[in-house]
């Protein structure tokens, strides 16, 4: 899931300056005999990163934030690749001036492992086989995720964040860093995003994967050089992007007009789990895909943990997509939380 494509509305404060043109870097670690363990038991290695960097680290590197991405995001979340026309996922809130204002903050932001936009997946070369993963890549949690991009963290010299943020996928993945690698960080800022899928959630994300299977051109995950399960995958999306929206926003789009199941863990962080973590909680009440009673969920377990955590609640008519366009109000709380975290 990313911005491209969405045009209903577009809240970027205009006077604001941009990043500019900006490239992507690649961090390789994992070598034999130092795989990384994944939580299904299995080892994956080498492992390449990409990811980007934008502002400057500051000399004490204390104005770190790591922004973490949705399912399809990647790691271009600001500022123009020479090749592209469109700006990075998380243009409108990252930069001079925007909410991650990159005249303070180191902002960097990583591919996750198991994606497809230059970080280690299927589509990369098994080192012994010697052809793209496919169906051989073992399979990847939100946990595996975040244990790479510490790697990553630790390589740029930083031992601790100011703070993680991210929605949807990039939500949970600021609750697992909260829980795994507390003394990393000082602020958490999860976004539209759950502890946890429901069984309507994994229903959804059930029909994607039918979806991409049931495409003739899947030829059971071995499609490299073969041509890619493309209706598939389009159909995949159109259920994805269903979920994203709101009843309001899909009358508007849609509307007639005349003319593998497993076993789910609670976020549940107890004192010493996610000991010293500032959090702040952003939902939208038209996300059905993430309705608010699960990020009040969090809040609950936080403030049971007796953690720091402040919630809000934004009203808005784009369902899920709404993290990536609510700017406005995600910017003033975003900058009124990292600016209090700054002056301590």
């Amino acid at each position: 899931m990313n911005a491209k494509g969405i045009t209903e509305k577009s809240k970027t404060n205009e006077n604001k300056q941009g990043i500019g043109p900006v490239e992507t870097k690649y961090f390789t670690f994992a070598h034999t005999p130092r795989e990384l363990m994944l939580e299904s038991g299995e080892r994956l290695g080498p492992i390449t990163l990409a990811y980007e960097i934008y502002g400057t680290l500051n000399q004490d590197k204390s104005n770190a934030i790591l922004i973490l991405h949705a399912l399809t995001g990647n790691a271009h979340a600001a500022g123009y690749h020479p090749e592209d026309k469109d700006p990075g996922w998380w243009d409108n809130m990252i930069g001079p001036g925007k909410a991650f204002d990159t005249d303070k903050y180191f902002v960097i932001c990583s591919n996750v492992i198991g994606g497809c936009k230059g970080s280690t997946g299927p589509a990369s070369i098994n080192p012994k086989t010697k052809k793209p993963y496919g169906l051989d890549f073992p399979l990847i949690t939100i946990k595996d995720m975040v244990n790479a991009q510490v790697h990553l963290i630790r390589y740029l010299g930083i031992n601790q964040l100011l703070c993680i943020a991210g929605g949807s996928m990039g939500g949970m993945q600021v609750l697992q860093w909260a829980v795994s690698y507390p003394e990393m960080v000082r602020a958490a800022i999860p976004i539209a995003t759950t502890a946890k899928h429901s069984p309507q959630q994994i229903a959804f994300n059930e029909v994607g994967r039918q979806a991409v299977m049931a495409d003739p051109e899947w030829r059971d995950g071995h499609y490299y050089g073969l041509g890619v399960p493309a209706r598939g995958l389009a159909v995949a999306r159109m259920v994805g992007h269903i979920t994203y929206m709101s009843d309001i926003s899909m009358e508007e789009k849609f509307g007639r007009k005349v003319k593998e199941e497993r076993p789910d863990k609670k976020f549940s962080p107890d004192s010493e789990a996610a000991s010293g973590v500032r959090f702040l909680v952003i939902a939208f009440k038209s996300d059905w895909l993430y309705p608010i009673y699960q990020s009040k969920e969090i809040v609950r377990a936080c403030k049971q943990a007796q953690l720091d955590v402040s919630y809000y609640e934004i009203n808005s008519t784009y369902g899920h997509d709404a993290f990536l366009l609510e700017v406005d109000e995600e910017e003033h709380f975003i900058k009124n939380f990292l600016r209090k975290l700054s002056d301590e």
